[in-house]
This record gives structure tokens, sequence and C-alpha cells, in this order.
């Protein structure tokens, strides 16, 4: 049985992200274009929130 509201639902694609830092595995952290640690610049914490590293554990934060 197929539940009513799915009838109506429409599927929306996901907008891309574009994270302004990458993993530097030699390092261990999210590191910024210009080489800093991402955990060092504060205007991205606060747009982002945190630096989430996609490494290993998904609960291990870089701050």
């Amino acid at each position: 049985m197929r539940p009513f509201t799915l009838n109506y639902a429409v599927p929306i694609g996901l907008p891309p992200v574009v994270t302004p830092y990458h993993f530097d595995a030699s390092r261990q952290l999210n590191v910024l274009p210009d080489g800093r640690p991402a955990v060092s610049d504060p205007e991205l914490l606060l747009a982002l929130g945190t630096t989430t590293s996609t490494a290993g554990s998904a609960t291990h934060f870089d701050d």
C-alpha cells in the first residue's frame, strides 16, 4: 500500500554544497586554500558552525 502523501510529493534536488576548506590527510585536519587550519577562521566558524571532518568518525570535530 502506498501512503497517500507519496502520490503528491515531488522530490527536489539539493543544491550542491561547496566547502571553503578541504581535508589535509598529512596534518589530519581541515585547511583553507591558503594552508591555514579551517578552525582559525572565525567568520567560517560563524557561518558553518563547525568544520566536521569526513575522515574517520563522523562525530570527530576539528575545533
